[in-house]
């Protein structure tokens, strides 16, 4: 009897399953730069930068001179509160983020985060 309490143990000591949008993690720290694409008569992108924010620690971020914070589930991050709230985005890549529209479709703004060679 004593070994299956044991055993029991062990696995309630085990990993967390997953969540449902997948594992929880956070976004790469520093500033994410957001753009709407441009055409080929002009520039590549359109700035907007009152759209930017930073990543700052852990799943907050500033932007707007506030502070908020976001949940990363799998590649679905959602700015759960701060001057961000309720918008959502999917991470295509570990820099780059795409807007998703309230219907549930990418948007066109995308954000970037600022390297030594994209500044």
């Amino acid at each position: 009897m004593t070994k299956r309490f044991i055993a029991l143990a062990v696995l309630a000591a085990g990993p967390a399953l997953a969540t449902p949008g997948g594992p929880i993690d956070t976004l790469q720290q520093g500033t994410y730069v957001c753009e709407l694409p441009g055409d080929a008569a002009g520039p590549a992108g359109l700035r907007q930068p009152h759209r930017d924010f930073t990543v700052i620690n852990s799943s907050s971020y500033t932007a707007e001179g506030q502070r908020g914070t976001y949940l990363l589930t799998g590649d679905n991050v959602v700015f759960t509160s701060g001057p961000r709230k309720g918008q959502r985005y999917t991470r295509l890549s570990a820099n780059f983020l795409r807007e998703i529209g309230p219907d549930g479709e990418a948007g066109r703004l995308r954000c970037v985060r600022r390297v030594v060679n994209n500044k």
